[in-house]
């Protein structure tokens, strides 16, 4: 299936700013003065631009303002440019929105320590922003999370409590975990988390001002969203899609609905970092409005993507890092410049040698 992005239909042009640029309210449990937990969870409003140019300022020593980087893919095709974030310090885009996050707890909620829940990505993060502020974090892990995730969380600090999928995202919607203490980072559903995304979109368009489409993964969606907000805020007219695998879809499935919508064909595969079993309808309430819609590539067409990236840029990515660029690889000519954003490259190298070795090229291609 072919995309041409120009020619998608348009919504009406979306405009979430204001004026402001202080730390939000914030989700999730947060300390009174009494040291108690309030687990109240703030309504879902626009991020503003302040909070986004806030936030780069805020993280500028902590992130790699990351290359935008051409594809010399040589296979017939629109103008790709790689968005590298698997360059940061820990080879993913989470550093942005956990260091946003946790520099804008209050000194009490800090105090107490931090915990998130994640595959690894997230919890890497959140885990070297606390170490950064020198208070403990715990990590909630997916059951599913590599090993070489894993050991990076616990090298990091971390606490780690492993559980099943479900339980994680039951988790994630319920904003608490039997046994664990702390400030929760919700890692997606955050408004800091999410400022911190939206500076890459800054980046974006300050680096490619002709910039037509941009593709990010879909997992719980803060990246998209985040993406989506910060392009937007510059470029309104600009498309910004998300990428899912066909094993995980419940992106694609919410806007084929127009409602917040389950994927029951879940199935875990090596694409760790994106792909959920639902999309939360706060995440909808979010994403809805700046994100166009969302593109199902096959795990095929995502190995395909890993090793045209090792290939043709030395770039390693990990399964979800990948789907931006082979959805880009999908258009048209006309659709470009697009801008694939790389969200990571936390991958075993032997699971990695192992998926593109695996990959054939079809017949005729």
């Amino acid at each position: 299936m072919l995309w041409t992005f120009p020619n998608y239909p348009r919504k009406r042009i979306y405009n979430p700013y204001r004026a402001g640029g202080g730390p939000s309210e914030g989700f999730g449990a947060r300390a009174t003065a009494e040291g108690a937990v309030d687990d109240s969870v703030a309504a879902v409003r626009p991020i503003t631009i302040g909070e986004i140019e806030a936030a780069g300022v805020r993280i500028a020593g902590t992130i790699l303002r990351t290359p935008l980087v051409k594809l010399q893919s040589g296979v017939p095709g629109p103008e790709i440019y790689l968005k590298l974030e698997n360059l940061q310090p820990i080879n993913s885009f989470k550093l942005r929105g956990a260091a946003n996050a946790v520099a804008c707890l209050e000194a009490a909620r800090r105090s107490i320590g931090v915990w998130t829940i994640s595959a690894g990505n997230a919890g890497q993060g959140v885990a070297y922003a606390a170490r950064q502020a020198g208070v403990p974090c715990t990590v909630v892990t997916i059951e599913t999370a590599p090993e070489t995730k894993v050991e990076r969380m616990r090298a990091l600090g971390a606490h780690l409590v492993p559980a099943s999928f479900d339980a994680c995202w039951e988790a994630m919607e319920r904003r608490t975990f039997p046994g664990v203490q702390g400030t929760f980072i919700h890692p997606f559903d955050d408004d800091d988390f999410i400022a911190g995304n939206a500076t890459m979109g800054l980046e974006i368009v300050e680096d490619l001002p002709e910039v037509q489409t941009v593709i990010a993964a879909i997992g719980g969606g803060g990246l998209v969203t985040g993406v989506a907000l910060g392009v937007r805020a510059r470029k309104p007219r600009v498309a910004v899609f998300g990428a899912e695998p066909e094993t995980a879809a419940p992106g694609a499935a919410s806007f084929a609905a127009g409602r917040a919508s389950p994927f029951p064909q879940w199935q875990a595969t090596f694409v760790d970092g994106a792909g959920g079993k639902s999309v939360f309808p706060r995440m909808w309430e979010r994403m809805r409005p700046v994100v166009d819609g969302s593109i199902v590539v096959t795990l095929e067409e995502t190995k395909r993507a890993m090793r045209l990236l090792a290939e043709k840029a030395r770039v390693i990515a990990e399964g979800a890092g990948a789907l931006s660029v082979a959805a880009a690889l999908r258009c048209q000519a006309d659709a470009g410049p697009i801008v694939a954003v790389v969200s990571g490259g936390n991958i075993e190298l032997a699971t990695f040698c192992e998926l593109i070795g695996a990959y054939k090229e079809p017949k005729g291609s």
